[in-house]
């Protein structure tokens, strides 16, 4: 694949974008408007500027990468993409609106793919043009350094689209775990029921915030607590993705823990607003109870 547009300017977005451009592709970002994808793509140069400072990436390498990433105001110009990817909010509507207005420039023979972290691709791909040229590629964030991607095809994607994805997937560095289409795929099944039970130990006051994250890293060998990643991860995109696996399965033990839910009603949401089961606006993460 030589050319790749990405639609979602965010933190996967961008991401996403920067690791396909480093590995030698040209890419189409955008957004809702061109400001966004424009506003993403200084983002992309903030982080490879700070790669050169660290001696990470040569300054001319950077140029080049940058050089290869076009902000893009609309859907109109990835009719050249060889590869689409909707990289947007973990919103079954605001991906399905996404496919609708990628698939009138999808080209013949082009690949649209989700980064959807748990919705079915099955039923995304009936918002496409083609479901045997629809795929799940499921980035795991910070996307240029973690090694893995999910693999998710759907129920009518073709081989030839899964073997094209796998080899675009490991052309970018990265491992490949190859899911069926069940809600969560692999990893996020595994990991939001833990990071959902660390949130009802909370809440039941069994163990304070620092003592549930210390007891997960020493005592499961994890590098991260369930609620040190869950405020990396967003509280609100936690949240999501346990609805879509409650709703999907409606197996009780994915029932959101009700300490989850407020606070994400009151708008601590980790990281991204500076206060989740942290507060970070000091610098280094304090607990916050």
């Amino acid at each position: 694949m030589r050319n790749v547009a990405v639609i979602g300017a965010g933190q996967m977005g961008t991401g996403i974008a920067q690791t396909v451009a480093w590995h030698g592709m040209k890419v189409m970002l955008a957004d809702v408007d061109l400001d966004r994808a424009e506003a993403g793509k200084a983002n992309i140069e903030k982080a490879v500027t700070r790669l050169v400072g660290r001696g990470k990436l040569e300054a001319d390498e950077a140029e080049a990468l940058l050089g290869r990433i076009t902000p893009v105001p609309d859907y109109a110009p990835m009719e050249a993409a060889d590869l689409i990817i909707e990289a947007a909010t973990e919103k079954e509507e605001i991906k399905q609106a996404i496919f609708e207005g990628a698939s009138r420039v999808l080209g013949q023979g082009a690949i649209m793919a989700s980064n959807t972290s748990s919705i079915p691709i099955t039923r995304m791909a009936n918002h496409s043009p083609d479901p045997k040229r629809f795929i799940g590629l499921h980035f795991f964030n910070p996307v240029p350094v973690m090694g893995l991607i999910e693999v998710i095809p759907g129920l009518a994607t073709s081989q030839e689209t899964t073997d094209a994805v796998i080899a675009f997937a490991r052309g970018l560095g990265k491992e490949v775990v190859l899911s069926q289409d069940e809600p969560g795929f692999v990893v996020n099944r595994i990991l939001l029921p833990m990071i959902n039970e660390a949130v009802f130990v909370l809440g039941q006051s069994t163990a304070g915030i620092e003592d549930i994250d210390k007891g997960c890293r020493l005592g499961l060998n994890h590098p991260m607590g369930p609620l040190q990643l869950a405020d990396f991860v967003g509280l609100d995109t936690c949240l999501d993705i346990l609805m879509v696996l409650y709703k999907t399965t409606r197996d009780s033990k994915y029932r959101p823990a009700p300490l989850l839910v407020k606070y994400v009603e009151a708008g601590w949401l980790g990281r991204k607003t500076g206060r989740g089961f942290y507060d970070y606006t000091g610098g280094a993460p304090v607990p916050t109870r």
